[in-house]
């Protein structure tokens, strides 16, 4: 082993829509997870690897940690507490326009005794005047020993190399897990499926983004044409939500896969045919079995 190489998992933990998945793309400059205004958008545990010059962090964007109410949102709990027994680094982020937030206090009592070094995320500083931040990082500095408070904005990038920085800092000397053409175990289907559920938070309203599940299909590649095919099904609890999902003549399906193919195309850097149909799966979110058929 390389001692100058040092290595190491942190997790990225917070309450629902503080800012983990921008915060984790921004970082990879690469889109892999799903971004979104509305909360609790983050249903699994994502990998990203940052390859930095003489270390490599693993990064776990979680979903938000908040009071459950389904068995879907229960599975999503589940699944950030988890993450953080298995890193060496916890990243708790906050909303600095929400500095009132129960769910964020709640983490912060839960994690006040946890045994690996902890930093302190202050996201969204673009959004507050510079003099609303010191008292922030005042009361927070007595409430909890962190290794490190770091004010950034996720969205433009301000503060985030200062981050890596204090992350880097608290690394040990360890292997390359990952090479560093990867940045993600995630499969390409998973990809595929979360950029079209980003597309539905972003096109619809009211319950249905909180309903919509997405599997794909099938994947075809023609390098002669330079064209990626692909077919997703659009899964949702009940016939009127699939008529919102479908839309009048057919227009809201088209909407989300056209934008969905615009971000794919991106991704994949090759010509995306993208095919999707609506199906109902009747109250899946509420039902153990369908979650697992549908991968949660």
């Amino acid at each position: 082993m390389n001692d100058e190489f040092k290595s190491g998992f942190a997790a990225i933990i917070g309450p629902p829509n503080a800012g983990k998945s921008t915060l984790l793309n921004k970082i990879l400059g690469e889109k892999l997870a799903i971004v979104s205004p509305k909360p609790q958008t983050t249903r699994n545990r994502i990998l990203g690897v940052y390859h930095g010059d003489k270390y490599q962090i693993a990064f776990l964007d979680t979903p938000g940690i908040h009071r459950t109410k389904t068995v879907l949102h229960k599975s999503m709990v589940t699944s950030a507490m988890e993450a953080v027994s298995e890193v060496d680094i916890l990243l708790i982020v906050m909303d600095i326009t929400h500095t009132h937030d129960e769910d964020f206090d709640n983490i912060l009592r839960q994690y006040k005794n946890i045994n690996i070094p902890v930093i302190l995320v202050i996201n969204k500083i673009d959004k507050i005047t510079p003099e609303k931040l010191l008292p922030v990082i005042d009361h927070y500095s007595k409430e909890f020993t962190f290794k490190a408070i770091v004010p950034i904005s996720a969205l433009t990038g301000n503060g985030v190399d200062g981050l890596l920085s204090e992350i880097e800092k608290e690394l040990e000397p360890g292997p390359e897990y990952y090479p560093r053409e990867m940045i993600t175990d995630q499969p390409e289907d998973f990809v595929i499926a979360e950029i079209i559920r980003e597309k539905i938070y972003y096109k619809t309203k009211r319950e249905i983004p909180y309903s919509a599940a997405v599997t794909v299909l099938d994947i075809k590649e023609n390098p002669q044409k330079n064209l990626l095919s692909i077919s997703a099904r659009i899964h949702v609890e009940s016939e009127s939500q699939k008529g919102i999902i479908i839309g009048k003549g057919g227009k809201m399906i088209r909407e989300i896969g056209k934008a969905a193919r615009i971000d794919l195309e991106k991704v994949f850097g090759i010509h995306v045919f993208l095919e999707l149909q609506a199906k109902v799966e009747k109250n899946w979110t509420r039902n153990t079995k369908s979650l697992r058929k549908l991968g949660y």
